[in-house]
């Protein structure tokens, strides 16, 4: 059982056959994953741009944790443990972009990440927070963060938690303005300053970037940790006034989930909080939209123990 985008907006939980487990290969039974409202919802609405692995059907998501019930003849300790899973490509009637909503995949051993089980649904979180730990390798840790979605909550105790000052947050939502933990979420309207050494923006929002230039102090750094739908532009002359650097954060690597791991174990990284929803899976056509259009929604995680 996986869920299956059939074309945009068309989602329902469909049977796939699987793939045979090559001797490098686990099997695992998930028992939770989580909704992207990045690229998942991009998915959804028919809006990601062209990536190797896209078509229909197509099942989705990165962020799926479940315990290893089978594996090949050269990954049988593995058998017993509960992992993450950062997608899968294992079905023989479905493509797997990125594959790991289902309620059991086939994944190499070495994307199997052996993590705590007593996270529960919250290690769900690892590949949003490994993205954010990711983002955060510059030279300077962000000043400001833009957007107070999970990504923003992520990449704001990480940045306290790596010992720097804590950042200023802001979100345009007033229900959003909640939750920070050590850290103030305004709105961008109550904040006057415009000497930010480095702006993290995980928002999304393709066109702010004019704003958020209008914001950098001279020769500061505005990172897009975001996904952006739309084409990102800006005007010149004011980037060029504060010759202002420009830094993409792309996906994260596999050293990040290690790393990832280390600060969740050591204490120094809390996920706790960030999922505000569970829903069975089995009710996946509308946990989708609610994830994506719900202002409450901060996390959606689907439940495959009630995949029926």
């Amino acid at each position: 059982m996986a869920v299956t985008l059939q074309a945009p907006r068309r989602l329902s939980i469909q049977r796939h056959a699987l793939c045979d487990c090559g001797p490098s290969d686990c099997v695992v039974d998930i028992h939770y994953s989580g909704i992207s409202t990045g690229t998942e919802k991009l998915l959804w609405n028919g809006e990601m741009p062209r990536f190797p692995g896209m078509g229909y059907p197509l099942v989705p998501g990165y962020e799926s944790v479940g315990r290893v019930v089978d594996a090949g003849a050269d990954a049988q300790a593995r058998i017993g443990e509960w992992v993450f899973v950062p997608g899968a490509t294992c079905y023989q009637d479905a493509k797997g972009l990125f594959g790991g909503t289902a309620e059991r995949v086939v994944v190499s051993s070495a994307r199997a990440l052996p993590v705590s089980e007593s996270l529960g649904r919250d290690g769900t979180l690892f590949a949003l927070a490994a993205t954010a730990l990711h983002a955060l390798s510059g030279e300077k840790p962000p000043e400001l963060i833009v957007g107070h979605g999970t990504l923003g909550r992520l990449l704001a105790r990480l940045t306290i938690a790596m010992g720097a000052p804590a950042p200023v947050v802001w979100d345009n939502k007033a229900e959003r303005r909640t939750g920070g933990v050590g850290y103030d979420v305004i709105a961008p309207k109550d904040d006057d300053r415009h000497n930010y050494a480095a702006i993290y923006d995980a928002s999304g929002y393709a066109d702010g970037i004019d704003v958020l230039i209008g914001r950098l102090a001279h020769r500061g750094e505005l990172v897009l940790a975001g996904f952006y739908a739309n084409r990102p532009s800006f005007a010149f002359p004011a980037a060029f006034r504060a010759e202002a650097r420009l830094r993409v954060a792309a996906e994260w690597q596999p050293d990040d989930l290690a790393a990832t791991r280390t600060l969740i174990e050591d204490g120094a990284l809390d996920l706790a909080g960030l999922i505000s929803h569970t829903a069975p899976a089995g009710a996946a056509e509308a946990a989708y939209p609610t994830a994506f259009h719900d202002p409450d929604c901060l996390k959606m995680v689907l439940d495959w123990s009630q995949a029926a």
